[in-house]
């Protein structure tokens, strides 16, 4: 165990003397000022100007048509927040909070008074 320790603690002390130290780098300023100037082209001048519209791919017609479908569409979704969601999930848990209300209502006494009585009975160190 100590020849292995020993081992290790001189690989690190290898690895530690074997690190160069990093050169110091020269200040972002000497660079900039020792780079020589370079030449940046105008503009070109003779730039295309797109100044006509592109036709249309589809009639006005069919815009208005289309426009008045989607807005109909729209008007039919119905966005539901909470309970009366208009969802399958929504429209589920609304089936089956009577049913669970149910079950609960003559469940729940009995659930509750065994896992009490289980409780006590652990805490005080009688099994009953």
């Amino acid at each position: 165990m100590e020849d292995i320790l020993a081992s290790i603690k001189r690989i690190i002390a290898d690895d530690g003397a074997a690190v160069v130290p990093p050169r110091p780098r020269r200040p972002v300023q000497d660079s900039v000022a020792a780079a020589p100037p370079v030449d940046v082209p105008p503009p070109p001048s003779d730039v295309l100007e797109l100044t006509e519209p592109a036709p249309a791919l589809v009639s006005p017609d069919a815009v208005v048509a289309s426009k008045q479908s989607l807005d109909l569409l729209s008007a039919l979704v119905v966005r539901g927040a909470g309970p009366s969601e208009n969802t399958l999930e929504g429209m589920v848990r609304e089936m089956l909070r009577p049913m669970l209300k149910e079950w609960l209502d003559a469940r729940l006494p009995e659930v509750v008074e065994t896992l009490v009585a289980r409780e006590i009975a652990r805490i005080t160190g009688k099994q009953g």
